[in-house]
């Protein structure tokens, strides 16, 4: 995506500042903006019509397609909460590095309280 040469990941830091719990909060609160208030999920359309409350007037249909494409796990077309989830803790690598290091450091102290 050529938009993706400006993005900054701000997710690090939301997380940082909101916890676990406030991070998804707001990531909902993201869906929600974007999505087709009939379908109940992300389409070409909603995220078209939506996706300039987020910054991102300036991606072509190609680019928002392949948005879509990328976190479409099920195949339907749309993007359902979850996979829009999945999708944002996957385009956030320093985020998804400090997810597997706290999965990690769990279970070293699992294994630890185990023995």
């Amino acid at each position: 995506m050529a938009a993706s040469q400006n993005f900054e990941d701000l997710l690090p830091v939301m997380a940082k500042k909101l916890g676990g719990d406030g991070l998804i909060g707001e990531l909902c609160n993201g869906f929600n903006l974007l999505m087709d208030r009939d379908k109940e999920v992300i389409t070409f359309e909603s995220l078209k019509r939506n996706s300039a409350m987020l910054g991102l007037q300036d991606l072509g249909d190609d680019d928002l397609r392949s948005m879509l494409k990328e976190g479409d796990f099920d195949g339907d077309g749309a993007l359902n909460q979850m996979e829009f989830c999945v999708l944002m803790f996957r385009l956030s690598p320093e985020l998804m590095e400090a997810s597997k290091f706290l999965v990690e450091e769990a279970l070293e102290q699992e294994f630890k309280d185990f023995h």
